[in-house]
């Protein structure tokens, strides 16, 4: 299979790049299963501490879902188009929301549809100038399916995801910025150096904590506070007899730095 998905491992940090720039990184079945396949190989390695996810060329983060290659889905109807096309969507967004470690979308161009759910689902975003983003779903004729009538109203407001999914209107960088869709906007020279730099910041944090930070604010920041606290709390008692946890308490003690080990 052609490398859609290419991984550059820069440390402890690795670099994918979603990898059709001649379909502006559209995302089609193969793309989206290899990307799941990457990401759970990056799960199960140890060396791997966080992640930054752009696109490939100077044009596009991601142009979004395929048409071409869901049409025939949608073509055989509604259990092969959930089966095939929204449930292979929303799995990966929910992989990328939920995955123990941190994936920082850096996006260098067009965030459309599908690339605009990616960027959703990630736990940090940095944009290049250029970039821009859409939620074209609806001039198909269709609601947002990877998660995006879900994300984004959480994200930044109810009545500007409406005004973005019934209009169809591009966001600029800076608004999407200014929205919370993402942390920051930086020339597009040094988009790829201001992700690889904060996931930098991040790998070097004790990666069982990372794990238990990730999981306490996704899984709580939909529940009522009540049973957020509960999830924070079960957390912290997990990570109680970590040895980073002890190690973190005795380096402050001591006034050392701590040595963690991801145990």
């Amino acid at each position: 299979m052609p490398d859609l998905v290419l991984r550059q491992e820069l440390g402890p940090v690795t670099l994918l790049t979603l990898n059709r720039p001649h379909k502006l990184n559209a995302l089609d079945y193969e793309l989206i299963d290899q990307l799941m396949v990457t990401l759970d190989k990056l799960e199960d390695d140890d060396t791997a501490r966080a992640i930054v996810l752009t696109g490939a060329g100077d044009r596009a983060f991601s142009a979004g879902a395929d048409i071409a290659c869901f049409a025939a889905s949608v073509r055989r109807g509604q259990a092969a188009a959930l089966r095939e096309f929204v449930g292979r969507g929303q799995r990966l967004t929910a992989r990328i929301e939920t995955f123990p470690k941190p994936i920082i979308a850096a996006v260098n161009g067009l965030a459309h549809g599908g690339g605009c759910e990616i960027t959703e689902a990630a736990p940090l975003a940095i944009a290049s100038e250029r970039a821009e983003f859409c939620k074209a779903e609806i001039n198909l004729g269709f609601a947002p399916p990877f998660g995006g009538t879900q994300r984004l109203p959480r994200l930044i407001g109810r009545k500007r995801a409406l005004r973005m999914i019934l209009t169809a209107e591009v966001v600029s960088a800076s608004q999407a910025c200014d929205f919370g869709l993402v942390n920051e906007v930086v020339a597009h020279e040094q988009l790829i150096d201001a992700a690889l730099d904060l996931a930098q910041a991040i790998a070097v944090k004790p990666p069982l904590a990372i794990a238990a930070c990730l999981g306490s604010v996704t899984r709580g920041i939909n529940v009522p506070i009540d049973e957020g606290l509960a999830i924070e709390a079960n957390y912290f008692a997990r990570m109680v007899a970590t040895r980073d946890t002890q190690e973190g308490i005795s380096a402050w003690l001591d006034g050392r730095q701590p040595q963690f080990t991801g145990a």
